[in-house]
């Protein structure tokens, strides 16, 4: 088994947050197998911005997590994914599984937990009861863009208000010591602490990965304008929106030419999609370097050893945006690859997909 600090240091790094790292370290201190989850959403097809927590699933399996991976099937129901289709959904939550056992994530390192199993229990209700009367509609609707909706939306369909309190329920009925999720699910998790405060019960820790900024990145938008919610439902690579994202089976001439259009100025990186491809995914991979092949009049061929060195050198105008496009592609291709050659291999999955892009199109 890992010390103490190992474990705490893969659970934490490549994170935005952790609340809170004091509570974390207690945990290991007192728990040598703590419980730990993440709940997604099956809406669609696998985009690269999804990698962030499938790498950290991976950390905290290491770190000697029993880990339980909820398939939110009923949650994607009640947020309109596939127009409601339960079947198209059921398949979207294999499709998931299909890329996790493509990175080495196998059913056998973790616990699968299918939402149909939870609200089949009258128990998962009463808990969901009072977590209800311990809160108010606008606390509710303050966590609607957990789902990546606007708290008015919540005025045509009374469901959405439900959304945020079963997500509250999963917590509480998986009895998790540790939640996982992107920084969009950061009032969820904040709701869960809040509400597990007034019901008495452990309050779960809470460890949030970053959003991967879409393709289009910022546009016109004013820096200074996006805030936690702007980025949550606006600027983060969603598989809803086809021309902002990379999807894990994009072959490599797709995501070189997705990445030559994307937004990426001169010297700039926040909110650069191109820069954060390499920072979120590239650069968190183990011994990682970018290769970036230039001709000899523009410095020659440049190796970067780290993501802080490669920030700086952007910064500095000494990397050209084109560039770095065309080696961030190369590196991304290179990394996607078993991901691919599982597709390739694995009817099934195959066909599974070929399914899910035909009612992605359609729907």
């Amino acid at each position: 088994m890992k010390s103490i600090d190992e474990r705490l240091k893969l659970i934490t790094r490549n994170t935005v947050e952790v609340i809170k790292v004091d509570e974390l370290k207690r945990l290991l201190e007192e728990k040598e197998h703590p419980k730990a989850y993440i709940g997604f959403e099956p809406s669609g097809l696998f985009h690269i911005g999804w990698l962030i927590w499938a790498f950290k699933v991976r950390d905290f399996i290491e770190a000697g997590i029993e880990f339980y991976l909820l398939a939110a099937t009923w949650h994607a129901w009640i947020n309109d994914k596939f127009g409601g289709n339960m079947e198209t959904i059921r398949k979207a939550a294999q499709h998931v599984l299909d890329v996790l056992e493509a990175l080495g994530i196998s059913k056998s390192s973790i616990k699968v937990v299918d939402a149909e199993d939870l609200i089949s229990d009258k128990e998962y209700w009463t808990i969901l009861l009072r977590v209800a009367k311990n809160n108010t509609l606008a606390r509710m609707k303050r966590a609607l863009t957990i789902m990546g909706r606007r708290a008015d939306e919540a005025e045509l369909d009374f469901s959405k208000l439900i959304y945020p309190a079963m997500q509250v329920t999963d917590i509480f009925y998986l009895d998790v010591d540790i939640a996982l999720g992107g920084m969009d699910q950061r009032k969820a998790h904040m709701l869960a602490r809040d509400t597990a405060e007034k019901m008495g019960r452990r309050k779960v820790i809470a460890v949030h990965t970053p959003l991967l900024t879409g393709l289009q990145g910022l546009g016109r938008m004013n820096p200074q304008e996006v805030n936690e919610d702007v980025q949550a439902t606006v600027l983060k690579m969603s598989k809803s929106k086809p021309e902002s994202a990379i999807f894990v089976y994009d072959s490599p001439e797709e995501i070189e030419a997705k990445l030559l259009k994307a937004y990426c100025p001169a010297r700039q990186v926040e909110f650069n999609p191109v820069i954060e491809i390499n920072k979120y995914i590239l650069f968190a991979q183990p011994g990682f370097k970018l290769v970036i092949e230039r001709p000899e009049k523009y410095g020659g061929t440049l190796i970067v050893n780290s993501y802080s060195e490669l920030e700086q050198l952007y910064r500095e105008g000494k990397i050209h945006p084109l560039d770095l496009k065309k080696a961030t592609a190369k590196a991304l291709a290179d990394l996607l690859k078993p991901i691919r050659d599982y597709f390739e291999k694995n009817v099934e999955a195959r066909k599974l997909l070929e399914e899910l892009k035909k009612a992605t199109i359609t729907r």
